[in-house]
């Protein structure tokens, strides 16, 4: 009896009425917080970030000012970039973002970070400036000095001044080089080898790229393999220099016996 009531009930216009009119209510309920939260976010609406690397910073904060933005800035040092550039940005130029929104800028360090020279002495300069390149230094003026190693690295400088490895300078240093010419020096100190035995005196004279002239025997020897130099040509002084390859005439003596030999 109950079902027969509760089936006519649901066929009636007044069940009907109110079936579309809590439809209807829901519906007007979800536009309305849908508009509201259009509404409190400003759905749409939005501003288009503006560009900014390649600015100084200043202006990049100024631009960003004017047009509502906030702004975090940090910093990075570039090689070859002139300090305070902005060289990247976030979120990237043109894209839409509401206002107040904070824009990531980096720009290139006013101060450049020190590295430590790297030892690059007696090394090749191909080699010298690839090392350089790594460290963040750059190689400026090369001059070239009296050596036997050709472009072998012989000195490094800094405004004139020499530098040892491991001194702290700042990165992105331009050091100047001084190479060997590979010529060598065209004059060089005459050796003393008065007293030395002739075989140390010889020793001194290729050493010194010089070479062995005239050997002259002064006295009885009875050991030539025990013989002091007693004289020699050019002599030894403070100031003199011999051209390279200068023959060195030497004047020899029997040398002392041993001791304790009979």
């Amino acid at each position: 009896m109950q079902l027969n009531k509760l089936g006519a009930y649901l066929k009636t216009r007044s069940f009907l009425n109110t079936i579309l009119f809590a439809v209807g209510s829901v519906l007007l309920l979800v536009l309305i917080a849908f508009f509201s939260l259009s509404f409190y976010t400003h759905h749409g609406e939005g501003i288009p970030v503006p560009k900014l690397r390649g600015l100084s910073v200043e202006n990049a904060i100024n631009l960003l000012k004017d047009q509502g933005f906030e702004y975090q800035v940090d910093s990075v040092y570039v090689l070859d970039q002139p300090p305070g550039t902005i060289v990247e940005q976030d979120p990237d130029p043109g894209t839409t973002v509401k206002e107040n929104r904070k824009i990531y800028l980096t720009m290139v360090s006013r101060l450049a970070p020190p590295v430590s020279l790297p030892n690059i002495e007696q090394t090749p300069y191909i080699s010298a400036a690839a090392t350089l390149a790594n460290y963040g230094l750059k190689v400026g003026d090369t001059s070239y000095r009296a050596d036997i190693a050709r472009d072998l690295v012989l000195e490094v400088k800094l405004d004139g001044q020499p530098l040892k490895p491991g001194t702290k300078i700042p990165k992105g240093s331009k050091l100047d080089l001084v190479l060997g010419d590979g010529a060598g020096a065209s004059e060089v100190d005459v050796p003393e080898l008065i007293g030395q035995d002739l075989d140390a005196a010889k020793f001194a004279i290729k050493g010194s790229n010089l070479t062995l002239g005239d050997v002259q025997y002064k006295g009885l020897i009875t050991d030539s393999s025990n013989v002091i130099v007693v004289s020699q040509f050019p002599m030894k002084t403070d100031s003199t220099k011999v051209s390279i390859g200068t023959r060195i005439n030497l004047v020899v003596s029997q040398g002392k016996k041993p001791d304790g030999s009979n």
